[in-house]
């Protein structure tokens, strides 16, 4: 786990690196990613999901909002920065097996590009499988 609290209490690397301790623990997939699990971090609720590679994970440990790699358009976004939909990080957190992060963050407006406020409203698969 990685909390992002005090400048000192952060793991620290070189300019634009992922800490080495944090790399070495990191299972990618094919493409260099990991999923990231997004969670507002005092209520509990999942917000959204997105992946991220050691720049997009380096980024968000350090600069305090979080940072995606887009698969789709190849490009690194940060959240917020065109919706003003900000996610400020509260902790980082990585799994047993070390191939998913949970972000826990405080969200500003919509997590969800739809502008639901996360990508799983009105998602209910068990209820649609009972009509």
């Amino acid at each position: 786990m990685a909390e992002r609290t005090q400048h000192g209490d952060r793991p620290q690397a070189p300019e634009g690196r992922l800490a080495p301790q944090i790399a070495s623990r990191l299972k990618r997939d094919a493409c260099g990613l990991v999923a990231a699990v997004v969670q507002q971090h005092d209520t509990g609720e999942v917000l959204m999901l997105g992946w991220m590679d050691d720049e997009a994970l380096h980024r968000t440990l350090t600069e305090g909002r979080v940072t995606f790699w887009s698969r789709s358009r190849q490009e690194y976004w940060r959240k917020g920065d065109t919706s003003g939909h900000v996610q400020r990080v509260h902790s980082v957190h990585l799994d047993c097996d070390g191939d998913a992060l949970l972000v826990r963050v405080d969200q500003t407006g919509a997590a969800c590009h739809t502008g639901t406020r996360t990508c799983f409203d009105g998602r209910d698969l068990n209820a649609e499988q009972a009509v």
